[in-house]
């Protein structure tokens, strides 16, 4: 390479993948104006300057057996993949989130003389604690999101940054919710509740249908009320669209593509676990975290006792605390969901409470993040070639 033009790949497997990806190459630009970036890239990407080879809607599975369902075609696109970055010879690779894609491939072009980072610590302090050492194997660097994270990989020797969070530094709290609900053709000053089914078709096609309960029993103890539903997509509108029409009694809006405006809209969230309820934190709204893993999934987690969690939502795991309800696989009840909401709507102390824990929260994340992870790809691209 030259000092400006650095080849850069990157794999990003999912829509928060992309999210980031497309963050950090701006950054990357502005420190390399010549630079190429290809690899596997969602929309975002995409419109930031990456040759996308492949789609990141390619690597969106998720669950023990869904990903096994999967594996013939993954391990072909992979190996593909690995065929033309070796063709290529990137200055660095960074594989963002998607550990069970990226680190296998990592380890593989690592031991081919190329630098690899990878952006978005795995779940190892949580889940399956035995990947840190193919981590080790695996990535120059690792680049986290979250605060306490470095410390375990120092535990391990494995090279780790934190960079904090790009999603703090994007999202602003807000206080307005009828400007949201404004933008989002709602009734301002109407009771909201927003559902946040997930952005895979696994997830909504496990979550919708208890979500909706709940909602057809908010929409009977609270008449006034008005309910609005987050799509990541179009498939995830059709699949949430097909369980409703199942279900008589509720109207429920829903709205594609904007799920910031549906967290902003509301005054309470009910949520699939994941990205959204950090992004739910960021705007600071009360929510109830909930989530369905496929039964089969289940029953081996706790088999093997494979998770390390006291709790799985991320604003309880950033706090040490449990802050926000969880209510997981045969707890997610339409019956246990709308109790959960309802404690959010009528205990205004406690949402007082919680909002000033968010907004901690939201400092202790908010770093610059993307350029800080620019920062460092950057100084690994400054060192000599392995």
């Amino acid at each position: 390479m030259t000092d400006s033009a650095p080849t850069i790949a990157l794999v990003a497997g999912e829509a928060s993948g992309d999210q980031l990806g497309a963050a950090l190459v701006e950054h990357l630009k502005q420190r390399f104006p010549g630079a190429r970036f290809v690899g596997v890239a969602g929309s975002r990407m995409q419109a930031a300057g990456v040759e996308a080879w492949w789609d990141s809607a390619e690597l969106a599975v998720m669950g023990l057996f869904e990903v096994l369902a999967h594996f013939p075609r993954l391990l072909r696109l992979r190996r593909a993949l690995h065929r033309r970055l070796l063709e290529t010879r990137p200055d660095v690779f960074i594989g963002i989130d998607a550990p069970d894609f990226n680190l296998g491939l990592e380890i593989r072009l690592r031991r081919a003389g190329l630098r690899t980072v990878h952006y978005v610590s795995p779940t190892v302090w949580a889940w399956r604690q035995g990947r840190v050492r193919k981590v080790a194997r695996a990535a120059d660097q690792v680049l986290c999101l979250f605060p306490f994270e470095p410390a375990f990989y120092r535990d391990h020797a494995v090279p780790a940054t934190y960079v904090g969070h790009p999603l703090a530094d994007q999202i602003r709290e807000d206080d307005d919710p009828a400007a949201a609900r404004r933008r989002l053709g709602l009734e301002p000053t109407a009771e909201t509740v927003a559902l946040l089914p997930g952005s895979r078709a696994g997830e909504v096609s496990r979550l919708a249908a208890p979500m909706i309960g709940a909602a057809a029993l908010l929409a009977q103890r609270r008449p006034g009320a008005q309910f609005v539903c987050a799509a990541a997509d179009a498939a995830v509108e059709d699949l949430f669209n097909a369980e409703l029409q199942h279900q008589a009694g509720v109207e429920i809006r829903v709205v594609r593509g904007d799920p910031r405006s549906v967290i902003a809209a509301a005054d309470c969230v009910l949520c699939a676990s994941g990205t959204a309820t950090l992004e739910t934190l960021l705007v600071n709204r009360p929510l109830v975290m909930t989530y369905r893993l496929a039964p089969s999934t289940y029953r081996i987690g706790r088999l093997f006792k494979l998770v390390k969690l006291e709790w799985y939502s991320l604003p309880n795991i950033l706090a040490d605390r449990g802050l926000v309800p969880e209510l997981m696989q045969d707890d997610a009840t339409p019956e246990n969901l709308a109790r959960a909401v309802e404690t959010w709507l009528d205990d205004a102390a406690a949402r007082e409470e919680l909002k000033r824990a968010f907004s901690a929260l939201h400092e202790r994340l908010r770093c610059d993040a993307a350029d800080r992870a620019a920062e460092a790809v950057a100084a690994l691209l400054a060192q000599d070639a392995p």
